[in-house]
């Protein structure tokens, strides 16, 4: 198999686990939700419910597709297509295995394994504020310019502390590259705590933690779409399989902050105390796929759990979490890490 026609397949297979996974994280979402608050949730359609997505799916598929006459089609048709690539588009350099061996021909389990991966992922995480911020300006709706006004206002402010709060593990690997920031977790700590970076960097997982939940606009931060003020913010105008563009965006931007933090802070692939079991090479890979796969999805868990338990900030209570406290607590954090650096402490 030549490199281009590895690379499709890789695309595909991603492309179609993330969509089935988004399709189910909608299902989880609304099970747990009903947990929390004493209710039975999506029951009906299959048993348990497990066909919930495919109905909502064809529902969507079949919704009149209403756009008002005032909007700037273009653009307000463009705005959700620039979402979703953005936030699939970013899955391509994390790496979720090291690689793996089958007929003899061994793989990469990462479709590019690129040296400046941080730099493309935050670089394309700062794009996907356009989707937003046009859809809000293309609707020619208050409700949907102030909803797209505030996701520019709140990425621009989280970003910072987000992009900071990365420097310290940076510091630490000395690359850019993903893998090699997974490969540096392999260790232990006082020879039985996993070298992961949420035990060398707790502060700067907690601010990237908070700054994610930002980032994919998730309660307690989705002032773009408050509907207890902006009706729907800045999808307000927006129906059909255009409105579930924004849905699986958001849900496809939560895998890949789920996924990269992870990558970053939870040892990716690294599955502790491996070296004690007598395992093949293929049959290690997998448990390094699952392993990965079962890290994003306790993630995914917390994302959910967090905006079924705390409400809404209020937006001057945002600004200020984002300047005032996650803004100097990230550069803190470089600060004191270098300190350590430099004494030989870490």
């Amino acid at each position: 198999m030549n490199i281009i026609s590895e690379a499709v397949v890789k695309i595909l297979m991603i492309l179609f686990i993330n969509l089935t996974i988004v399709a189910y994280l909608v299902l989880v979402e609304r099970k747990v939700s009903a947990y929390i608050q004493n209710r039975i949730g999506p029951n009906r359609v299959g048993p348990w419910g497990l066909l919930q997505p495919l109905a909502d799916i064809i529902k969507l598929f079949f919704k009149e597709d209403i756009v008002p006459k005032a909007v700037n089609k273009f653009i307000h048709s463009l705005a959700p297509i620039i979402s979703v690539v953005v936030a699939f588009s970013t899955f391509a350099v994390i790496p979720f295995g090291d690689k793996i061996t089958i007929f003899g021909t061994t793989y990469k389990l990462v479709i590019a394994d690129v040296n400046v991966g941080v730099l493309i992922i935050l670089a394309l995480t700062s794009l996907g504020v356009y989707g937003i911020t046009l859809s809000g300006w293309a609707s020619n709706n208050k409700y949907s310019l102030l909803g797209g006004l505030r996701s520019a206002a709140q990425m621009i402010s989280y970003e910072l502390s987000l992009g900071i709060s990365l420097i310290g593990v940076l510091m630490m690997t000395e690359s850019l590259r993903l893998t090699q920031i997974v490969e540096f977790q392999n260790g232990y700590i006082l020879g039985f705590i996993p070298k992961w970076n949420i035990f060398l960097q707790p502060l700067g997982f907690i601010i990237f933690l908070v700054a994610s939940f930002a980032e994919t606009n998730r309660l307690p931060f989705d002032l773009p779409e408050a509907e207890t003020e902006l009706v729907g913010g800045y999808h307000v105008e927006y129906t059909g399989m255009k409105f579930g563009l924004f849905f699986l965006a958001e849900y496809a931007a939560m895998i890949t902050a789920s996924a990269f933090i992870v990558t970053i802070y939870l040892g990716g692939w690294q599955f502790p105390f491996v070296e004690y079991f007598n395992l093949s090479p293929f049959m290690l890979s997998l448990l390094q796929i699952g392993a990965f796969a079962f890290k994003v999805w306790l993630v995914l868990l917390f994302f959910i759990v967090i905006r079924w338990t705390i409400p809404r900030f209020r937006y001057d209570q945002l600004m200020n979490i984002g300047w005032k406290v996650m803004l100097p607590a990230s550069i803190a954090n470089v600060i004191l890490t270098a300190f350590l650096i430099y004494f030989n402490l870490l």
